[in-house]
């Protein structure tokens, strides 16, 4: 049996949403996104959202905000997707790597301590896999720096919580991806929440060019009304066409969090007295289980995953430590074994298939192939 790495849950049935934006005369950011907007706003008890129409523009955007630029620090964890320092790379601010917990895989508020300078203008706590950062702990480290924005990378976790606390509550902000994986999907997309006034207010013009009023609000009155730029910006506001298909998912995202639980669960029990080497849930966490991920020893990881394509299983690879990137090797001169704990999980992980409409016979086997494929790759090696 083939298992796909993804299938979402979208349908024909939500074109009658796209189709409602047609028979308006906004198909850009409009009415639509200003719910959406509210909606999310509502949803995280915070005054302000707004969407991008991705995770990589809005952080721009966001940066942008804020002024970072050329002499600028940012730190950022090594284990992330590549966007999240790339971001600050294209800005020409330079990215400060900081290692990660070896249990968790998640940044800490000692090494964002060991990190810091004068020159550090901004912070990415990454929510890896769905796990919230400990962002008590990284507001408490940043007391008297109010200089230093700190955005979440919360692209895995819409629906998180840790200690009770919800992604950008203890932050200047967090910032979703509705990316086609995403819990909450529209293809492209994503969303900023943030309680500042102020850096909403930034944003607004910072993911529209700069500009000091969007098509909308252009055309709204009886009259055009004029615009103009106060700051640089990019091309970042998301479209009613997609904004449509956001509503439903986010009033039943915490109602199908159990169910990504349950698998999760399943691939917990199965593997529990295994090889295999898993990330640790901290017990105040509330995951949003975007990703299931398995580690196995790096000189064993390409055979495994070969062997796993080979039985018909879709597998991916999320993430080699950025530093290990050809690009930042080079343009940092890291030679490796500065950041050893994520190092040494982005050379042997393994995400598996893992989607809310994956069948028990499915999981069933993927856990066979794993254990058919992997174990006795990991026996030979020895760990």
């Amino acid at each position: 049996m083939a298992v796909p790495f993804y299938r979402h849950d979208l349908s024909a049935a939500n074109a009658a949403d796209i189709a409602r934006v047609l028979d308006s005369p906004i198909l850009t950011s409009g009415n639509v996104g200003k719910a959406v907007e509210a909606q999310i706003a509502a949803f995280f008890d915070l005054p302000h959202a707004l969407l991008v129409n991705s995770w990589t523009n809005g952080a721009l955007a966001v940066l942008l905000a804020h002024g970072v630029g050329p002499g600028d620090e940012v730190i950022v964890p090594a284990l992330t997707f590549a966007a999240t320092a790339n971001v600050v790379q294209l800005l020409g601010a330079k990215v400060v790597f900081a290692d990660v917990d070896p249990h968790t895989l998640l940044i800490t508020p000692e090494e964002v301590r060991t990190r810091l300078t004068p020159h550090t203008k901004a912070v990415f706590p990454v929510h890896l896999y769905g796990q919230l950062c400990d962002m008590k702990g990284i507001e408490h480290v940043l007391h008297g720096r109010p200089d230093v924005l700190v955005i979440e990378d919360a692209a895995h976790c819409f629906e998180g919580a840790r200690d009770g606390y919800l992604p950008g509550q203890h932050s200047h902000g967090a910032l979703f991806s509705f990316y086609a994986t995403k819990n909450v999907t529209c293809g492209e997309g994503g969303a900023l929440v943030t309680r500042s006034a102020d850096l909403a207010e930034k944003v607004r013009q910072t993911r529209l060019h700069g500009m000091t009023a969007g098509a909308i609000d252009r055309h709204t009155q009886a009259s055009y009304r004029h615009w103009d730029i106060d700051i640089l910006g990019v091309k970042a506001n998301l479209p009613d066409l997609l904004a449509a298909l956001l509503p439903d998912q986010i009033a039943t995202i915490r109602e199908r969090l159990p169910v990504r639980e349950r698998l999760a669960a399943r691939y917990n029990a199965a593997f529990a007295d295994g090889p295999l080497t898993l990330p640790r849930l901290e017990a105040q966490s509330h995951s949003a289980w975007h990703l299931y991920v398995i580690h196995v020893p790096p000189q064993v990881r390409d055979q495994v995953i070969e062997g796993l394509n080979l039985a018909g299983i879709g597998v991916a690879v999320n993430f080699r430590a950025v530093p290990t990137l050809r690009y930042y090797k080079a343009h940092y001169g890291f030679t490796g074994g500065e950041f050893p704990h994520a190092e040494c999980w982005g050379a042997g992980v393994i995400s598996l298939p893992f989607f809310p409409r994956m069948k028990d016979e499915e999981q069933d086997e993927v856990i066979a192939a794993v254990k058919r494929v992997a174990y006795p790759l990991i026996e030979k090696v020895g760990v």
